[in-house]
């Protein structure tokens, strides 16, 4: 697995926007979030465009934009602004010889699980699912969050074990060991990726998912499409992030809980639930292609590699 360097204050981060539009009034407040933290910040033009109304710039000025950061050597790693959509047009323009040669965290999630699933897989590049500047950072990203990606961005040790904040408990949902690379992300895009090039390689893997404002019908079709696709399959386990507003609006509805249990659990993998990852205040970052641990029973999540080097 290629891996970044372990970056320190000093080091310059490259801010880009691969999906969505930055609202222009929140960018020097994301930009100042690590500057606060010493990082020297390299702001790319995609971070002040937006271009048809949804995303930042034309899918070639973003890929570019990527390739070149990975390619700069005044670049030690790189932060995605903010998720939102657009990612997956970058795919088939991104240098993957380019970013292997030359190998940097990459930090990010949500609509970043593209890049995440690609780089990992075309790249053997591992990344850090995590807040992002201008989405978390320069929103209300809790603190022990924060002070997590900051230690997980700089440590060149394994970051052992997940711990969740006091009254988050993990449950387990069917019990077990399993151990492998993290892989996943947000589940609208793990689907998306289905029947692509570029579907996710879940053998031998420990899968994360995590979700927002999805109802769980919708949760339903989109675990159904993955359980088609194979990607329960093989793998070694399973781990379910946060799924912030995902209810409901019909009171006789399933939950997103009771979805998972009659989709996901039949294949007897171990997993876990509830695990603070995803779109929510608190946010523990995960590095994805990395070795980890799972122990279902005892709500368990360590990982036993380290990320950065």
């Amino acid at each position: 697995m290629n891996k970044g360097k372990a970056i320190r204050p000093g080091d310059t981060i490259g801010l880009t926007a691969p999906a969505s539009p930055c609202p222009p009034e929140v960018l020097p407040r994301a930009v100042a979030c690590l500057e606060a933290w010493g990082f020297r910040v390299q702001v790319g033009e995609t971070c002040t465009q937006s271009f048809g109304g949804y995303l930042s710039a034309p899918a070639e000025i973003r890929a570019a934009e990527i390739n070149r950061m990975f390619a700069d050597p005044k670049v030690d790693a790189i932060m995605c602004l903010r998720g939102g959509y657009g990612t997956p047009q970058l795919l088939e323009l991104l240098d993957y010889a380019c970013i292997a040669a030359h190998p940097k965290l990459l930090i990010g999630y949500s609509d970043i699980t593209a890049l995440h699933a690609v780089l990992q897989q075309e790249a053997g590049l591992a990344t850090l699912h995590g807040p992002m500047a201008s989405s978390d950072l320069a929103g209300d990203l809790d603190q022990p969050s924060r002070d997590w990606l900051f230690h997980a961005m700089t440590s060149a040790e394994p970051l052992g074990e997940i711990r969740n904040p006091h009254g988050e408990e993990i449950l387990c949902l069917m019990d077990g060991s399993a151990a492998g690379p993290i892989i996943g992300g947000n589940l609208s895009l793990v689907a998306a990726l289905a029947g692509t090039p570029y579907q996710l390689d879940t053998r031998g893997k420990l899968l994360f998912l995590e979700d927002v404002d999805e109802e769980p019908y919708r949760v339903d079709r989109m675990l159904t499409q993955l359980a088609l696709a194979g990607a329960f399959d093989d793998c070694a386990g399973i781990i379910f992030g946060t799924w912030e507003n995902c209810i409901p609006k019909k009171r006789d509805s399933f939950s997103v809980l009771e979805v998972v249990t009659q989709i996901v659990l039949p294949y007897r993998k171990p997993t876990i639930w509830n695990v603070q990852a995803g779109h929510g205040s608190t946010h523990l970052a995960l590095p994805f292609g990395v070795h980890a641990r799972l122990d279902a029973e005892a709500g368990r999540l360590v990982i036993e590699e380290s990320l950065v080097e």
